[in-house]
């Protein structure tokens, strides 16, 4: 199917208003155009619940796609029972809805990584240096499948995601130490060593101190086939734009803006609205 216009949104985070805005701002028709969404649908902004559905029912129409993110995989585990709501989140509301278990089979099932067109291939968080896209494709499928899989799958698999350290890639790596670290590259991951070594406690901007070894992961040269098309990282205020990777995430929830990358012409539009939480 083509589309009149086809248009990459960095972190909604539940922003609900901003990205109603947003949608007014590049005049989006879900009869003509598509959105992309680099993950982390919910989490601090004022009305991830309004967010969520809204996002649902445009993926259902045809008219948006997303990947998950790092707090799409954190509202799962709180509503398995894996772990509880963090204080700064205000998703509850998520789960006293009458529609709440519908939302989240929903959201489980979709995907990892995506590619919106022949030239880009989106995720929230960054692939690694050490991957190449087709790998992180093959890699993603391996995380998606005990997602999508049985509840009993999924309530083994969303305890095993969580660990204050990085687990170390290797060839032998396997069982839920690798399903953990996929998820981690593709939804924690800002700093990294050239072999893949990931640095959690990083969130700042490019022009603070980082740890000895460690460059952002986009900073390694590595050929790329595709441009990757990321979010996650709040402090770049998407204003990262190289030939083989652009940020997306404008940190909406902090007080900045929401963006829309054109995928035509590679067009970024703002927000005219912040988050009223920021």
């Amino acid at each position: 199917m083509s589309f009149r216009h086809q248009y990459v949104i960095g972190d909604l985070q539940g922003c609900y208003a901003a990205y109603q805005k947003l949608l007014k701002t590049i005049d989006f028709d879900p009869k003509q155009d598509k959105l992309w969404f680099a993950g982390d649908l919910v989490a601090r902004g004022e009305d991830s619940l309004s967010t969520l559905r809204h996002v649902k029912a445009l993926c259902e129409q045809g008219a948006a796609a997303t990947v998950l993110g790092n707090h799409d995989l954190n509202l799962l585990a709180v509503w398995r029972g894996a772990t509880k709501i963090k204080k700064k989140d205000k998703t509850a509301p998520i789960f006293a809805a009458d529609d709440s278990d519908e939302l989240l089979h929903w959201l489980r099932h979709q995907p990892i990584l995506a590619y919106p067109d022949e030239h880009t291939v989106l995720v929230h968080a960054g692939i690694p240096p050490h991957w190449s896209i087709n790998d992180a494709a093959e890699y993603a499928q391996q995380l998606e499948a005990p997602l999508r899989g049985s509840l009993k799958k999924l309530d083994k698999l969303l305890p095993k995601l969580y660990s204050k350290t990085a687990d170390h890639w290797h060839d032998n790596i396997e069982g839920f130490t690798k399903l953990r670290a996929i998820s981690n590259y593709f939804t924690r991951m800002r700093l990294c060593k050239q072999d893949g070594t990931l640095e959690f406690s990083f969130t700042a901007s490019l022009d603070d101190h980082m740890p000895d070894g460690f460059l952002p992961w986009f900073a390694w040269q590595v050929p790329r086939e595709r441009k990757i098309l990321f979010g996650h990282w709040a402090a770049l205020r998407g204003e990262v734009d190289l030939p083989h990777a652009r940020a997306l995430d404008g940190g909406c929830v902090w007080g900045n803006a929401l963006l829309a990358y054109r995928l035509s012409d590679g067009k970024v539009i703002r927000s005219i609205a912040h988050c009223p939480n920021s």
